[in-house]
């Protein structure tokens, strides 16, 4: 019988010299906080104030409370942190961002308009400027049933949150729910003799909400999600058996829209909504008989309306 030859290697401490380990060189430079330098805190003409400084793209687990099932979810939150930074200041202190995410996550980080405000409200006093902001991005998942079996499976949709405090101006809210709606295009019924062709329509809408706006009352998410889903031709479901789909495509072709109808629409149902001051709304269709897609967008502001 043969042996196997095992390989003799060198002990790990030999192995990283051998890729390129060094000893630790003399260390001269101080050791504790209150000693050490602190370039972000120098304070000179540095020729321009800057618009925003921060940190982007962190991802943290969050709970959000939603009017739809489920009604509490664990989800994970994509946070933007950024405040503006004067011309007398280097910098800003990047840690003080995330040290600050992590007292809130001990306590129950909550997604909820109240604790966003109470967030950067705390931040721009951390970082002893005049403003601060934060955004977060999550996936929001909720149940939807089949309209004839009543299957369910959950949806989801893309949510975000953008909250800016400044000491002068006060607090600028806003929200925004990105989802998927069926459209039947109006055109293709009108001329074709036996069907008409859908396709999926990406739905993008943000609000500017007024300090009126109870989130204890109303959930911003769901009235986004249906001011688009209830203009659409049907709405998209995670199940379906033959009679559902049956009732489907019989509403997507009782009800046909263009992108053009879609965010003219959904404009409407946000525009009837008092707490709601400015709105962008945009659908993009991506074709089913055209390799590219249909879109439209409208942004409106209330408060240019002139009062009579």
């Amino acid at each position: 019988m043969n042996e196997t030859v095992k390989k003799q290697l060198p002990d790990k401490q030999e192995r990283h010299k051998l890729f390129g380990t060094v000893e630790p060189g003399p260390k001269t430079k101080p050791i504790e906080k209150e000693q050490m330098k602190d370039l972000q805190n120098t304070r000179k003409d540095f020729l321009f104030e800057l618009d925003a400084v921060g940190i982007s793209n962190v991802k943290h687990p969050v709970i959000v409370n939603s009017s739809l099932t489920p009604e509490t979810q664990t989800t994970i939150g994509t946070f933007y942190f950024a405040s503006s930074i004067s011309q007398d200041s280097k910098g800003t202190n990047m840690s003080r961002f995330t040290e600050q995410l992590q007292t809130y996550y001990e306590n129950g980080l909550v997604l909820s308009l109240k604790t966003l405000k109470s967030f950067v409200y705390e931040l721009r006093q951390r970082l002893e400027q005049k403003d601060a902001e934060v955004t977060v991005s999550f996936p929001w998942f909720f149940e939807r049933k089949a309209p004839y079996s009543e299957k369910a499976g959950l949806n989801h949709a893309d949510a975000w949150i953008k909250v800016h405090y400044d000491q002068d101006e006060g607090y600028d809210i806003r929200v925004g729910v990105k989802g998927k709606i069926t459209t039947l295009c109006p055109c293709s019924k009108e001329i074709s003799e036996y069907s008409a062709h859908n396709q999926r329509g990406n739905i993008e809408m943000e609000v500017l909400i007024n300090e009126d706006f109870d989130e204890d009352k109303l959930d911003w998410k769901f009235i986004l999600l249906e001011a688009a889903e209830s203009n659409a031709s049907a709405r998209i479901h995670p199940v379906l058996k033959r009679p559902d789909e049956k009732m489907v495509t019989e509403q997507a072709y009782e009800n046909p829209r263009f992108v053009e109808d879609m965010v003219r629409l959904v404009a409407s149902d946000l525009y009837e909504i008092d707490e709601v001051e400015r709105f962008f709304v945009k659908c993009i269709n991506e074709e089913s008989i055209h390799l590219h897609d249909a879109v439209a967008s409208i942004s409106y502001d209330k408060r240019d309306e002139q009062s009579v």
